[in-house]
């Protein structure tokens, strides 16, 4: 198993339901690189939470400013201490007004390998 696998089997050893937040974010085509930049600036402070599975922001497509989020939560409370960080706050206090938010979040209650 690699390191992934390793925090995410011990998450699903607590029998805690983990929480998956997928999907789009669409910012202003000139603003994407600055917007992947201060989300992925994120990354540290996600890696710090003892909670965080997986934090993924990456470009999709830049000429239609759209941005793919991946991330798994062991917890609702690991993804709150997440979301309440001052750094977290900033960032959808300033991307907010501009973006267009089609992520949501889904509760992982039958995680398995997807080949099984």
């Amino acid at each position: 198993m690699n390191a992934l696998q390793d925090k995410a089997a011990a998450i699903a050893d607590t029998e805690q339901t983990a929480i998956i937040v997928a999907g789009r974010v669409f910012v202003p085509v000139s603003d994407i690189e600055t917007f992947i930049a201060e989300a992925q600036a994120t990354y540290p402070i996600a890696a710090a939470n003892p909670g965080n599975v997986l934090i993924s922001f990456c470009v999709e497509d830049a000429a239609a400013g759209t941005v793919t989020v991946l991330e798994q939560w062991a917890s609702q409370e690991a993804l709150d201490r997440h979301l309440a960080t001052p750094e977290v706050m900033a960032l959808f206090a300033k991307w907010g007004p501009h973006m267009r938010n089609e992520v949501r979040k889904f509760d992982v209650l039958n995680e398995r390998d997807p080949r099984a």
